[in-house]
């Protein structure tokens, strides 16, 4: 198989979010409420059990009254806010601004940090010709994500599940990935760290290439092993 484009997941692939307790952090600063050192742990690791971070640790249970907008949380932007502010109000906080103030924050360039090895592949499969998409299930714009990283430049096109309204497994993400970038899907390499849903490309026809979703200092070189799957 001769690769001629590569498609990318966002979270747990290219990028890491901050952890929650940094998040948390920087609610309270951009709200002014103030909580002791244990109050902030204890806050923390609920809201971490919650899985009320985008791109963070999966919930532990959904709540019944969740479970419906939970399933479709990547399909629109009202949806994703939904599920996730929903999440962290199971989760008692000293300020009802705090909830949406944790939702935009997860939003901002500051929360994310790219791979180490994320500028150097995209680079190089710039430099070979190979054309790049950048395929998430999320509920905002991510492209200023990338701009303020250094990284839009490598990246020909965006294909976000809230533009589109579906959500990966849905094939339908992926094939407006490989038309926005040209090749077949049997040429078109996916890269994500989630089985089930960025393995939805393999019904495709693309080959799927799975990475580990650890945090950015135990993954050093996780994507480099992509640039050996060209052909």
């Amino acid at each position: 198989m001769t690769v001629k484009g590569v498609l990318f997941d966002f979270s747990g692939t290219l990028f890491r979010v901050e952890p929650t307790s940094s998040w948390l952090a920087a609610a309270l600063e951009r709200t002014g409420i103030r909580l002791g050192e244990t109050e902030a742990a204890v806050a923390a690791r609920r809201l971490e059990e919650a899985g009320a971070l985008p791109g963070g640790a999966p919930p532990r249970s959904v709540p019944p009254h969740l479970t419906e907008v939970w399933a479709a949380r990547d399909r629109s932007a009202e949806e994703h806010r939904a599920a996730y502010t929903g999440l962290a109000r199971e989760v008692p906080l000293p300020g009802p601004e705090l909830y949406d103030a944790l939702y935009e924050r997860h939003k901002e360039p500051a929360a994310w940090r790219p791979y180490a090895d994320a500028a150097a592949v995209l680079g190089e499969l710039r430099r070979r010709g190979v054309r790049t998409a950048v395929v998430s299930n999320i509920g905002w714009d991510l492209r200023p994500v990338f701009r303020a990283h250094g990284l839009d430049a490598c990246v020909d096109a965006y294909v976000l599940s809230f533009e589109h309204g579906v959500q990966k497994p849905d094939p339908r993400l992926f094939l407006a990935a490989c038309q926005a970038l040209g090749p077949a899907p049997g040429e078109v390499l996916m890269v994500g760290d989630d089985r089930r849903a960025d393995g939805g490309a393999a019904a495709l026809g693309c080959a799927v290439h799975l990475v580990d979703h650890l945090p950015v200092e135990e993954r050093p070189a996780g994507l480099r092993p992509v640039l050996g799957l060209l052909g």
